[in-house]
């Protein structure tokens, strides 16, 4: 079992209170039990998932139809072409009564070429409505999904980390793709299609009652059967279809999981113990389409049964009409094939329960993602921003990514511009936690953080981040070229640019080493670079938008030791005239910083130069001799 990383806020007797509740019931236990039990209690996001809604919420489809609005002609276009074309099938069944009653029973071939020829003008007609009408909904269904998901990614992007904190990316990438893929199937398939057929049945039921009320009665007679057999069918099937969206959760979370995890699998041999938990997850994925095959093996022949009870009814009763003479064949014949007809909508309907019942509660996940308000909040009167914003100033922040579990308490400091300033401390104690509230990607519960002497909260997030260049330990490349990872498309990074840049870092070497130099092509999220040329070509990027405040978290700890001086090298000359912030556990990179901060379970210990808190005799102190004697250990030749 593959266990998640406890986030910042977790308290430090969590996993033990958590695997003696949790984990440890489990052991030996099936993967159905795991997910039965452990699932709903410790990840109770997961659930809403596969919570299905009403198949009809008429607050959920107000705010879906708002996104037709600004096409409101074309929908209003296609129900029209919609009641044309469901009236052109009830029409053929009657002009099929006139052309037997009429014109086959009198012997009158004129009369009959011109029904045939009026049937087959009907079915022209209706085929190019058909075309117009399936045009216009699917266009409307396109257009409004791009709208949909458009503001969705846009929302996303104004999210801060908080809101990525608690919801998986898997169900965020579900929300673009997913949920909206089912709201086209409602607009462009399910909602308009609706409506025809419903007047399908209209149509069908005016022109029976228009020929004979009295057949039409006898006809109607098996509806409250159909009624019942498709009310227990959507019920059936509604339990099976949440069944089936919750093992597709399950079978898509466990493959992700796995495939990304491959070289772990591999390496402690867990392929058989793995394949037999897929096949268990996967057989039970199969049990519950199965479980579904049978409910429609069951509905669709029911209404075909009462589509032949109804057709034996007419006959029966038409029958004995026809022969005291009170009535046509060409009516019996009519009412036959309307029967067929009426029908056919039905079983359609019944599809249609649910499209509408996953559009519903995929619509419901849509709009809860759009009305969360984990948003950093924009200043409403953007002040004109300042020349210069190198120097920081941390007052009195305290931060909590948990309510009252703060992480930061009281912290205090103040960086000069152009100084170096460089923060150390165990995991856990906020190093980390500073970048992050620095770059306003949280807000913070108290106190004030300045840069260029104004409150961050007053500075657009754009400008603040404009002015900030972080290079992190875990690098995130995106799959493109060498060329779109250093300059991420900007225009204003030109060639010469670029080239400067990598040739400061010391990233040119491997590049030019390359099949296409920079227009080698980067697999996702870097696959084909090693962690050391990826955190080159992360401070590249950094450096090529020429910030002038510089972070760097823990950016040399992947890298050998040619390219860790390579990199020294150029921090000492790009960083005069920048404010910089140095993470690192490697206290032999910080020694010339002008001002070390020594971190403790979120406050400030100590804070001065490295001489100054070596002969304090600290926490700085310990690090350092800790450090040596490992250093000592590592060169020591063995006897």
């Amino acid at each position: 079992m593959v266990m998640r990383a406890c986030p910042p806020s977790c308290p430090a007797d969590v996993f033990p209170r958590f695997a003696a509740q949790y984990i440890e019931p489990f052991h030996g236990a099936s993967v159905l039990d795991w997910d039965a039990t452990f699932l709903p209690q410790v990840h109770p996001l997961m659930q809403d998932d596969e919570i299905l809604g009403k198949a009809y919420d008429s607050r959920l489809m107000k705010r879906l139809l708002e996104y037709s609005r600004p096409y409101r002609f074309h929908v209003i276009g296609a129900i029209l072409l919609t009641i044309l074309i469901s009236a052109f099938g009830p029409v053929r069944p009657y002009l099929t009564k006139i052309a037997v009653d009429d014109y086959i029973a009198h012997n009158n071939a004129r009369g009959l070429l011109t029904i045939a020829l009026l049937l087959v003008g009907t079915l022209i007609l209706q085929g190019v409505v058909q075309y117009l009408m399936t045009w216009f909904t699917q266009w409307i269904g396109q257009k409004t999904i791009l709208d949909i998901r458009m503001q969705i990614f846009r929302k996303l992007q104004k999210m801060s980390l908080s809101f990525f904190d608690r919801n998986p990316v898997g169900r965020l990438v579900t929300r673009v793709t997913s949920d909206v893929e089912v709201l086209n199937e409602m607009f462009s398939s399910g909602l308009v299609t609706v409506f025809a057929d419903v007047f399908i049945i209209l149509w069908i039921v005016a022109f029976m009652f228009t020929i004979d009320w009295g057949l039409a009665l006898v006809t109607l007679s098996v509806l409250p059967l159909l009624v019942y057999a498709t009310f227990l069918f959507r019920r059936k099937v509604r339990e099976t279809y949440r069944d089936i969206r919750f093992q597709v959760a399950r079978l898509s979370s466990f493959t992700q999981e796995h495939i990304s995890g491959m070289m772990t699998v591999q390496l402690f041999g867990r392929e058989k113990k793995d394949f037999a938990r897929h096949d268990e997850i996967n057989t039970a994925h199969t049990e519950a389409n199965v479980k579904s095959v049978f409910y429609y093996a069951v509905f669709f022949p029911a209404v075909d049964f009462l589509s032949s009870l109804a057709i034996a009814l007419i006959v029966w009763y038409a029958g004995g009409n026809i022969l005291s003479g009170v009535m046509t064949l060409g009516t019996l014949i009519s009412f036959i094939q309307y029967t067929e007809m009426f029908f056919r909508p039905v079983r359609d309907l019944s599809e249609k329960y649910n499209i509408m019942q996953t559009a519903m509660a995929s619509s419901e996940r849509i709009f809860a993602l759009l009305d969360d308000e984990s948003v950093i909040p924009e200043p409403e009167s953007a002040a004109a921003p300042p020349e210069r914003a190198g120097s920081i100033e941390f007052r009195h922040v305290s931060f909590a990514y948990k309510k009252d579990d703060d992480v930061l308490r009281d912290v205090s400091f103040t960086i000069p511009e152009g100084h170096t300033v460089a923060i150390v401390g165990a995991t856990g104690s906020g190093k980390t936690t500073i970048i992050s509230l620095l770059g306003r990607f949280y807000d913070i519960r108290a106190g004030e953080i300045l840069v260029g002497g104004r409150d961050i909260r007053t500075i657009p997030s754009a400008e603040l981040r404009r002015r900030i260049g972080i290079v992190l330990q875990d690098v995130f490349l995106f799959s493109g070229d060498i060329r779109s990872n250093i300059t991420l498309g900007n225009p204003g990074i030109g060639e010469e640019k670029m080239l400067e840049v990598a040739r400061l870092v010391g990233v040119d070497k491997f590049i030019e080493r390359l099949p296409d130099a920079y227009g080698t092509e980067v697999k996702e999220r870097g696959a084909t670079l090693s962690v050391g040329q990826k955190q080159l070509l992360a401070f590249a990027r950094a450096l090529a938008y020429d910030p002038e405040i510089l972070v760097l978290d823990e950016a040399t700890s992947s890298v050998d030791t040619e390219s860790e001086f390579l990199i020294q090298e150029a921090i000492s000359r790009l960083l005069k005239g920048r404010t910089s912030i140095v993470i690192a556990h490697r206290l032999s990179t910080i020694q010339n910083a002008d001002k070390i901060i020594v971190m403790h379970k979120g406050q400030i210990r100590e804070q001065g130069t490295h001489q100054e808190l070596l002969a304090v005799g600290g926490i700085y102190y310990r690090l350092y001799q800790l450090q040596y004697r490992e250093q000592e250990l590592t060169v020591r030749p063995s006897p």
